[in-house]
């Protein structure tokens, strides 16, 4: 990486990674590093949904409710490889229930008292604000209410003693991490097509920041590590944006600038293998209040069930990661709405966590922390005391922040770059496909007419459907690797799974910067998310991967180990290797 950009984006998220794609895209000079894996912090722990926020207009966030269903409605247009309708019930007991507490909490931002249920009244306000907001893009259904015996004809496993089901949509993200690659190969590829100089970096961490007076250059030189090799080398930048999420304040402090912006709150979900509760769903999220006010949901995903989510203060210290009170949560949560569906703990397959990057809230209860964001900007800031600010760089700093208005957060961070900068806007991201999403089929028959169009003798059905769904349009270039040079040995699948092939991991290891073997386990593909990850499979993968990453016997070992240790530690998942 040429050691020196007009702007250093610090965290691979999907916010600064949105940033690094649109600043590339204005012929900006940006590199972005990021201390982990892209994606692998509080943006690949959400809920998978891109949504609007119901519940922010009982808080009065009505900008950020206008902007969070565009900007949803946007990406079902732009992103469509992964971004899909999903269409959510809302079980209802009561019809009158929370008409007082609600302009409580509305003027107060806390619950008063014990907490009240939200009754059809108040619910049916809601969602028609919901619409009123939703009214301009088209992109989804308006709102529908269901008395009991029509509710429980569509959802019979449903609680007896609902009242009315609500019935709205809003839109689902299954592949958060592949969408967050999406975005950052556009701004790489905006790089390489002269667009600009954008380059990006994952597991690179900031050490320390001090002014470039004397080296020649503005702005301030930032000393890296590379986490894989233990390498320190200098970095130059005449803007730093810092978009770390819940660890802003800590990277600012590692910058010589302590500050006090993040109050985050940990998240937790479990992932259930649970055909009987699978069914119940219906294909429909079930988004409901629990006995504790706590706005959760039953989530169907594939031939899994995603259950969440819980909302505490979270200790920076500390790892995070499912407690059993929280598992305890989530049962107690299911059986609220299907009391006659047991669940236990082994069916769960995965559980994960993260922090979000919520504002510091001090007293206010978390469940009312605005999910709205701020730009904090320190000007020519110098880690030693008593510097001055003429020399170093210009620091922005994110504060809060959601999936789903990724991209206008992006422009709106872009445009305050380009401001400190001098230039112009030249595209706007508003329209611009992302990744595989350009030339997506826009219906089940046009999907169907591109796999029968990609498939070959030794390419079936299932595995090209698989490619579609994993990449989107950019499986052709996926299909172009697999397929290599005529007279090439031919591709196969893996023993251990038919998800994967060696040509594949081999296209990943060179294109997708894979660090580590648990990359691919759980941001490259969704296996470990799946609870397909076995003792079999660990050991083929790091085998493949030796190859185009180097790893020697010794590195494939601790590959193994590390794996086996952040999927215990991180996933409540258990794998045993095999002795190879």
């Amino acid at each position: 990486m040429r050691p020196h950009a007009q702007v250093l984006i610090i965290g691979g998220g999907i916010n600064g990674v949105g940033t690094f794609r649109d600043l590339a895209l204005q012929g900006v000079d940006v590199a972005l590093v990021e201390r982990g894996d892209y994606c692998q912090g509080a943006s690949g722990a959400s809920s998978h949904m891109i949504h609007g926020g119901i519940r922010y207009l009982e808080n009065g966030e009505f900008r950020l409710v206008q902007e969070s269903v565009v900007e949803r409605n946007r990406l079902l247009r732009i992103a469509p490889h992964y971004v899909k309708p999903l269409q959510t019930t809302i079980p209802i007991f009561s019809t009158f229930s929370g008409i007082l507490a609600a302009p409580l909490r509305f003027l107060t931002h806390r619950q008063q008292g014990a907490p009240k249920e939200r009754g059809a009244v108040l619910i049916k306000l809601g969602l028609s604000m919901y619409d009123f907001f939703s009214r301009d893009g088209g992109a989804v259904p308006r709102h529908q209410f269901r008395g009991r015996k029509r509710a429980l004809a569509e959802l019979p496993r449903l609680h007896p003693g609902i009242k009315y089901a609500a019935t709205y949509f809003d839109a689902s993200v299954h592949n958060p991490e592949r969408l967050t690659l999406d975005v950052l190969q556009d701004g790489e590829k905006a790089g390489a097509a002269g667009a600009s100089d954008a380059r990006a970096s994952n597991y690179l961490s900031l050490v320390s920041v001090r002014d470039s007076a004397g080296t020649g250059r503005p702005g301030s030189t930032v000393e890296l590590r590379d986490e894989l090799t233990g390498e320190l080398f200098d970095f130059s930048a005449d803007v730093i944006v810092n978009t770390t999420g819940a660890w802003v304040d800590q990277t600012n402090q590692a910058m010589g600038a302590a500050s006090a912006f993040m109050g985050g709150t940990k998240g937790s979900h479990i992932v259930l293998d649970h055909p009987e509760l699978l069914a119940a769903c219906n294909g429909r999220e079930i988004f409901f209040e629990h006995t504790d006010g706590r706005i959760v949901l039953i989530y169907p995903m594939g031939d899994r069930v995603l259950v969440g989510t819980t909302d505490v203060d979270a200790d920076m210290a500390e790892d995070a990661v499912c407690t059993e009170g929280e598992i305890d949560y989530f049962f107690d949560l299911i059986g609220h709405v299907f009391p006659d569906i047991p669940v236990d703990r082994e069916q769960i397959v995965y559980t994960f966590s993260g922090v979000r990057p919520l504002p510091r809230h001090d007293a206010t209860q978390p469940g009312f922390v605005s999910r709205d964001y701020r730009i904090e900007r320190r000007a020519g800031a110098t880690p030693a005391a008593g510097a001055g600010h003429g020399g170093g760089a210009v620091v922005l700093s994110l504060v809060g922040g959601k999936w789903t208005t990724f991209r206008a957060l992006a422009e709106h961070l872009s445009n305050d770059v380009l401001a400190e900068l001098g230039m112009e806007r030249k595209v706007s991201t508003a329209k611009l496909a992302i990744g595989g999403g350009a030339g997506f089929p826009d219906s089940e028959d046009g999907v169907q007419r591109w796999i029968k169009a990609h498939m070959t003798a030794g390419r079936d059905a299932d595995r090209t459907a698989g490619l579609l769904t994993r990449y989107g349009t950019r499986a052709e270039e996926v299909i172009g690797f697999l397929d290599g040079t005529p007279g090439a040995a031919p591709d196969r699948l893996l023993h251990s799974t038919r998800e994967l092939s060696v040509r594949e991991l081999e296209f990943m290891a060179r294109n997708e910067q894979v660090g580590h073997l648990i990359d691919v386990l759980i941001r490259r593909t969704s296996l470990a998310f799946r609870g397909l990850v076995t003792g079999e499979l660990l050991n083929e993968v790091a085998d493949i991967l030796s190859g185009p990453l180097s790893w020697d016997t010794a590195t494939r070992s601790s590959e193994i180990t590390h794996a086996q240790e952040v999927l215990k530690r991180f996933h409540g998942v258990q794998v045993h290797s095999l002795v190879s």
